[in-house]
């Protein structure tokens, strides 16, 4: 039977158990000194805006840390791995299931169960929370944590061309005709692509065509004045609406189903969509991240800990996953820059570094 794979329900459940409370405790370890020093780096930045205190400071951290599980989950079940591998061999347990029949793989099999529930749970929370929290603390940012308009899709760092000029925003909401733009500055470039003169403003909304700025400053590149102007001007007369909805997607922001329309709407306008493709695919194969790490860590539960190699074990098990995820990161690089296609930048090192750890623990162990 296929549960005949698996060790009796009394040992599964034991290092099942074993194995998720080593992870949360890694996790919760982590997060909780990396947020402290994420907070030394940013905490400034937030109280710089006028009026910010405790309140913002721990909104800021409710923001941040649904970022910092994300990131460090897969980390987290590779400590844990080895933590509860190197316990269970130090205190004779592996010696004692061999013992009793069970093999590698058989001993394994528990915590690749627990690291797949938990590869589903990070699938789900990247999902409904770290996307919300990212875009959310995004458009925060991006008016250096003052008040956030109220206007749905709102969209941070938005850098748009209108024929050879550049209009870049640093914060985008509404759609539509109620579309709007916060701290804009728009380059006049001539055929050279060089800066003619540079227009500030705190505001732009749409003029049917192009965008009208309230009262830009204007700064000539060959005299080098700088003056205010009269009115409203309006730029950018041949960018459209639909560019500026498109103008910037993020898909660490974005649910699969949401990034699935913007991937195809992109394709439509002619966009190139490679990485965005590509971090398509990430957020199916990044959680599974947790699967591979009970299989790229066995290597330190095996072996005589009276040996002395118990150790080395447990370093070669760390290199192991540490190399995935280095693999894995330039991958998805190559694929960004078109050096790959994005299915395989994002399922290559995944499937590389599952045939590494099984023929690691079949030479090893089996």
């Amino acid at each position: 039977m296929l549960f005949d794979f698996f060790p009796s329900r009394t040992l599964t459940w034991y290092l099942a158990k074993t194995f998720v409370s080593r992870i949360l405790a890694v996790l919760i370890m982590l997060v909780l000194v990396l947020m402290m020093l994420d907070l030394l780096s940013h905490s400034a930045d937030v109280l710089a805006y006028p009026g910010n205190g405790q309140a913002q400071l721990l909104h800021y951290v409710a923001l941040r840390v649904p970022q910092l599980v994300a990131e460090f989950l897969p980390y987290s079940v590779l400590l844990a791995t080895i933590i509860t591998l190197v316990g269970f061999n130090q205190n004779s347990e592996v010696i004692a299931m061999k013992a009793a029949g069970l093999s590698a793989h058989q001993i394994l099999a528990p915590l690749m169960l627990a690291a797949a529930v938990v590869a589903a749970a990070s699938f789900s929370f990247n999902e409904r929370v770290v996307t919300r929290a990212t875009a959310a603390l995004s458009a925060w940012q991006a008016v250096d944590y003052g008040p956030i308009p109220q206007q749905s899709n709102v969209r941070a760092n938005v850098y748009l061309t209108s024929g050879n000029d550049i209009l870049e925003a640093s914060l985008v909401s509404g759609t539509g005709p109620a579309t709007q733009m916060r701290n804009v500055t728009y380059y006049q470039r001539d055929s050279r692509g060089m800066i003619q003169r540079e227009l500030r403003s705190d505001s732009a909304v749409w003029a049917n065509p192009g965008w009208r700025l309230s009262n830009p400053k204007i700064f000539d590149v060959r005299t080098a004045a700088s003056t205010r102007a009269d009115g409203p001007v309006v730029v950018g007369q041949n960018l459209t609406l639909g560019q500026v909805a498109l103008g910037k997607v993020d898909p660490d922001a974005e649910p699969l189903p949401q990034l699935s329309h913007s991937i195809k709407a992109l394709d439509e306008a002619g966009r190139r969509t490679a990485e965005v493709k590509g971090k398509w695919w990430h957020k199916i194969s990044g959680p599974l991240a947790a699967v591979l790490m009970p299989l790229l860590g066995a290597v330190a539960g095996f072996g005589l800990a009276r040996s002395g190699q118990l150790f080395t074990r447990a370093i070669i098990g760390m290199a192991l996953g540490f190399a995935y995820f280095i693999v894995d990161n330039a991958a998805l690089a190559m694929g960004s820059f078109g050096g790959y296609p994005p299915l395989l930048a994002a399922w290559a090192p995944f499937l590389l570094f599952l045939l590494v750890g099984e023929t690691v623990l079949i030479r090893t162990e089996e």
